[in-house]
C-alpha cells in the first residue's frame, strides 16, 4: 500500500515540486495551501507523513503540529522554513516534529528525510500493533484467569502470592484480595494444606507435580476432593521465579466414580453384590413410571423396602404410600379394608369407611402377600387394574382413583395359576415388571456389609457401643443358610447386641440355632479350622488373589487372611 503524504505550503510552486518528487517515488501525495485546507485533508485521510511550512499566512506549521498532537495521530511531521531560527526549531522539536529543514530543500535531502520518517512511522505502527495485541491478549488471559473454575495461585520463590483467581474463594474459602502479597503458607489454615506441600516441592525441585488427588479436610467443606498440579514459573530467560498451583474440585466426580464402582445402598436397601446392582438399576428405571410391579422373593428378603423405594424415589413421593398385608385379614374384612364400605352393608358396619385404595389416591398402594387373597378379591383387584375404579362394599357407585399398585408375594404365583388358585389375567396384570429379590444365601458377599449396617443401627437404637463381630462370627454368618434371609440376620445381630457386654460380638452371643449348627466348631474336642487351606486357596483363586475380595468372600478381615496365607504357606501360582 502506498504511503500517504500531505504537503502544506502557501507557495504553489513548492507544493508542486514536492508533489512531483514524492509521486515519482511512488507515494500518494496530497497538498494544502493553508491550515484550514490542511485540517480538511487530515480529517478525511489516514496520513503517514505531513510536511508543513512554518509560515502559513495567518497560521503556522506549529498549529499543524499541535493539531496532530491533539488528535493523537501516529504521523511524523517534518517542518520546513525559509527563515530558520532557534525559537521555531526548539518549539517544533518540543511539540514532536520529526525533523526541521531549511529552504531550499534539495530533492535528495527531501527523499532521505521522508524515507527515514516513514521508516520511523512503520516502527511506531508495529510497536502500537504489538501493544494493542498484547493488551488484548492480557485482557483475554485475565478474563480466562478470573472465570476458570479451577483455583489458580501463582507464588514467588518465597511462597508469596503474586496472583490468585476468583475460584480460589470457592475452593479454598479465601478471596484473592486476602492472600495476594502475603505468604501462601500463612493462608488457608482451615485445611490439611496439601497444596502447600505441592508448591513447596515444585519450588525446591523445579519439577512439576501433576494430578495429585487429595481430600482437603476443610473445616467448612467436608468431603471436598481436589486434584492438584503445580509447575515452575519461569522468567523470559528461563530462570525459576516461583510456581503456579492449579486446584480442581473433583468432589462430584469422585462421588460419581465411587457410585459407579459399587452402589452399596438404594433407599435403605443395603447390598453391593452384582445381583443387588441389577435390582438397583431396575428400581431406578421403574421409580418414575406408572407401571404395576410384582415383587417376589422369600420371606425376609426386603420386599417391603423395595416397595418403599419405588414410591419414595418416584414422582409420587409426596403422595401417600398405603401398605396392606393381605394375609392378615379374613376375606370380608380385607374387602372392606381395601375398598371401604357404606353404613349398614354388613353387621358391624355402623358408619361409612374409606378404603385403602381411596386413601392412596395420587400415591401408591402396596399389597403384601398378594398370593393369599381370595377369588372374590382377585376379581375386584382385576377390575381396578383395568378400569382404575372400584365399588365400596354395599355400594354400587363406582369410585375412580389414581393409584399405582405394587404387589409382593413369597409364593410361586405361576404354580398357583396352573393349579387354579390364582387368576391368570390378574397375574399378568400384576407382573408387568417383576422384581425378583435373591435370598441372602445367593448374595453372601453382602453379609459383611449388612452386618456392619445392623451394628450401626443397633448402636443408635440401644445406645450401646460395640466395635463389631469376631472373625469366627463373621465366618459363621457366611456359612449359615439364612432361611429367614436379611430379616433373620438383623434379628441375629440384635440378639447378640443385647447379650454382648464387651467390645466384640462372639459366637456365644448368637441365637441358639447357630450354636446347634456350628456345635463342632465352637465346642467340639476336635474343633476343625474355619477357613482351612483349601477353602482359602479357592477364595484367592476365585478372586484372582485380590485379598480384599477374598477376605469378604471368606467372611474374615484382611489381616486374618494374611495370617492364614502365611500359616498355610500359600503362594500365588506364576503364569
Amino acid at each position: 500500500m502506498k504511503a500517504r503524504i500531505l504537503v502544506i505550503d502557501d507557495e504553489e510552486n513548492i507544493r508542486l515540486v514536492f508533489k512531483t518528487h514524492l509521486s515519482n517515488e511512488g507515494y500518494e501525495t496530497f497538498t494544502a495551501k493553508d491550515f484550514t485546507s490542511a485540517v480538511e485533508v487530515i480529517s478525511k485521510t489516514d496520513l503517514d507523513l505531513i510536511i508543513a511550512d512554518i509560515i502559513l499566512g495567518g497560521d503556522t506549521g506549529i498549529d499543524i503540529l499541535r493539531e496532530v498532537t491533539d488528535r493523537a495521530m501516529n504521523c511524523p511531521v517534518i517542518m520546513i522554513t525559509g527563515e530558520p531560527n532557534l525559537d521555531s526549531a526548539a518549539e517544533s522539536v518540543r511539540l514532536g516534529a520529526f525533523d526541521y529543514l531549511p529552504k531550499p530543500v534539495r530533492r535528495e535531502t527531501l527523499l532521505r528525510v521522508v524515507n527515514h520518517a516513514l521508516g520511523q512511522k512503520a516502527l511506531m505502527d508495529e510497536k502500537n500493533r504489538i501493544e494493542v495485541e498484547n493488551e488484548r491478549f492480557r485482557r483475554n488471559l485475565e478474563a480466562i484467569f478470573r472465570s476458570v473454575k479451577d483455583a489458580i495461585v501463582t507464588v514467588d520463590g518465597e511462597m508469596r502470592v503474586i496472583e490468585a483467581n476468583n475460584a480460589t474463594e470457592h475452593i479454598c474459602s479465601v478471596s484473592p484480595e486476602e492472600i495476594i502479597g502475603k505468604k501462601f503458607t500463612d493462608q488457608a489454615t482451615q485445611c490439611r494444606r496439601a497444596c502447600h506441600h505441592a508448591l513447596q516441592e515444585t519450588l525446591e525441585t523445579q519439577k512439576s507435580v501433576t494430578d495429585y488427588r487429595v481430600e482437603c479436610g476443610h473445616r467448612h467443606r467436608p468431603g471436598q476432593v481436589v486434584v492438584l498440579s503445580s509447575v515452575p514459573l519461569m522468567d523470559q530467560d528461563e530462570r525459576p521465579v516461583g510456581a503456579v498451583l492449579v486446584a480442581r474440585d473433583v468432589t462430584r466426580l469422585t462421588d460419581l466414580e465411587r457410585e459407579l464402582r459399587e452402589q452399596r445402598q438404594f433407599h435403605h436397601i443395603v447390598g453391593k453384590s452384582q445381583k443387588m446392582q441389577k435390582i438397583y438399576k431396575l428400581l431406578e428405571y421403574l421409580a418414575d413410571t406408572e407401571t404395576t410391579a410384582l415383587i417376589t422373593g422369600e420371606s425376609g428378603t426386603g420386599k417391603e423396602l423395595v416397595a418403599k423405594a419405588l414410591h419414595h424415589e418416584g414422582i409420587r413421593a409426596d403422595k401417600p404410600l398405603v401398605t396392606v398385608n393381605c394375609s392378615a385379614l379374613a376375606e370380608n374384612l380385607l374387602e372392606s379394608e381395601l375398598f371401604g364400605h357404606v353404613k349398614g352393608s354388613f353387621t358391624g358396619a355402623v358408619k361409612d369407611k374409606v378404603g385403602r385404595f381411596q386413601m392412596a389416591d395420587g400415591g401408591t398402594i402396596f399389597l403384601d402377600e398378594i398370593g393369599d387373597v381370595s377369588a372374590t378379591i382377585q376379581l375386584k383387584l382385576l377390575r381396578f387394574l383395568q378400569e382404575k375404579e372400584f365399588e365400596r362394599v354395599g355400594d354400587s357407585e363406582p369410585i375412580k382413583v389414581d393409584v399405582r399398585v405394587v404387589a409382593a408375594t413369597n409364593l410361586d404365583l405361576g404354580k398357583k395359576v396352573v393349579s387354579g388358585g390364582f387368576r391368570q389375567d390378574l397375574y399378568y396384570r400384576l407382573k408387568v415388571v417383576q422384581i425378583a429379590l435373591p435370598p441372602l444365601r445367593e448374595r453372601r458377599e453382602d453379609i459383611p456389609l449388612l452386618t456392619d449396617h445392623f451394628l450401626h443401627l443397633f448402636r443408635k437404637k440401644l445406645n450401646k457401643h460395640i466395635d463389631g463381630v469376631s472373625d469366627q462370627v463373621l465366618a459363621m454368618f457366611m456359612r449359615y443358610p439364612w432361611p429367614g434371609n436379611v430379616r433373620e440376620l438383623e434379628h441375629a445381630v440384635e440378639h447378640a447386641f443385647v447379650l454382648c457386654q464387651g467390645p466384640v460380638i462372639t459366637a456365644e452371643h448368637l441365637p441358639i440355632e447357630f450354636a446347634e449348627q456350628f456345635k463342632e466348631i465352637i465346642h467340639g474336642p476336635e474343633r476343625r479350622a474355619i477357613n482351612g487351606p483349601q477353602e482359602v486357596l479357592e477364595a484367592l483363586t476365585k478372586t484372582d488373589w485380590n485379598k480384599a475380595k477374598a477376605a469378604r468372600l471368606l467372611g474374615i478381615s484382611r489381616p486374618t487372611l494374611y495370617q492364614k496365607i502365611s500359616e498355610y504357606n500359600l503362594t500365588k501360582p506364576s503364569l
